[in-house]
């Protein structure tokens, strides 16, 4: 089975207290700053790209700190495995990692650094995953404080001149990848060679290359792994759009495509009860 991982933030699905929205909400952990949870929080919502979750709506000023986007049917990379019973199979890592390779391109191209790719903030839904977390890293410690052992980073995918302190730059965001790619191919983020198909190990075993100089562009993901299914390269903003031929009827694994239908279907059977609401829930009913 998988090692476990660390979760940067608090996860629920909430409802406004009319009943009328479903959200997937997020939480600071106790130990990171509310002020800069939100920093980034607010920053998340003018990324661009089909395979990241920006944050929707905002806590308001007075609140706890929460952000909330639109629900859909998730399941967070590790739990994935989990259903699954083990490593996800070659088609759905690569289609993973051409997916999540084009959107990071994306962010780049906005002059953004994620800051928070993990196992953990990687969600599957039915039509591809969705990259969560965004400043993970920035919000647990700022720049030049060392961010090693700290609550929710977790240290597999931590590039390690961010765990020293370091400002987060583009090719963290790549070590981070690849990190998180071994993980849904091995069940650990630090695998041998022999456990991964000779194309992925060549990728992520520089991804994971100690000095950032040493770490592939995200193009080469698409180049290698698109399996002729490459159309046109990412430019500046614009969409995802090699992704799409690789993420189509039977990219996910059965045990995981039934797991997002059964929960899909018991958040639509749910009642929540209204004096139950919390206060981030209840605040969503005047966020239309």
């Amino acid at each position: 089975m998988p090692s476990a991982t660390a979760v940067p933030e608090r996860r629920f699905i909430a409802r406004s207290a009319d009943g009328d929205r479903t959200v997937l909400l997020s939480a600071p952990l106790r130990t990171t700053d509310p002020q800069r949870f939100m920093a980034e929080a607010e920053t998340s919502r003018y990324l661009l790209g089909p395979w990241v979750l920006p944050a929707a709506d905002l806590a308001a000023p007075g609140q706890g700190a929460w952000h909330a986007c639109p629900y859909t049917p998730v399941l967070p990379l590790p739990t994935a495995i989990a259903v699954h019973g083990g490593p996800l199979p070659e088609r759905t890592v690569r289609a993973l990692a051409v997916a999540l390779a084009e959107n990071l391109a994306v962010v780049h191209g906005q002059q953004l650094v994620h800051a928070g790719v993990s196992p953990s903030a990687v969600l599957l839904a039915p039509d591809g995953p969705r990259l969560t977390c965004f400043g993970a890293v920035r919000a647990a410690a700022a720049d030049g404080a060392s961010r090693r052992d700290l609550p929710g980073l977790d240290p597999g995918s931590l590039p390690p001149e961010q765990a020293a302190g370091g400002r987060p730059r583009p090719l963290g965001d790549v070590y981070a990848l690849g990190a998180s790619l071994a993980y849904a191919a091995t069940g650990t983020t630090a695998p041998e060679s022999d456990e991964l198909p000779p194309e992925l190990w060549s990728l992520i075993s520089r991804c994971l290359a100690r000095d950032p100089a040493h770490r592939p562009q995200l193009q080469e993901f698409v180049d290698q792994l698109a399996d002729g299914e490459r159309m046109d390269p990412v430019q500046g903003f614009a969409p995802s759009s090699t992704a799409g031929t690789l993420l189509g009827p039977g990219w996910l694994p059965p045990r995981v495509v039934a797991a997002l239908a059964h929960q899909s279907a018991s958040v639509l059977a749910a009642e929540v009860a209204p004096t139950a609401q919390p206060a981030a829930a209840a605040a969503l009913r005047g966020s239309h």
